[in-house]
């Protein structure tokens, strides 16, 4: 799933986000949501959200886990 509808982002959820300054590379990071800081419904370049670990990103895979 990509991040770009705020209902699939939810606290407690393990996704990749891209830093800000990983923008231009598309490294991607992997953490558990904090808080979501987007408001809007959708983004097109993905749901802005807080890590546990206090990174900023916006949600580009919302992983899932594999049963």
């Amino acid at each position: 799933m990509n991040g770009q509808n705020r209902k699939d982002v939810v606290p407690g959820r393990e996704v990749n986000i891209v830093l800000k300054q990983d923008q231009r590379s598309g490294k991607l990071t992997r953490g558990i949501v904090k808080d979501l800081l987007t408001n809007s419904p959708t983004h097109p370049h993905g749901i802005k959200v807080r890590l546990t670990d206090g990174q900023v990103g916006r949600v580009k895979e919302i992983i899932t886990p594999s049963n």
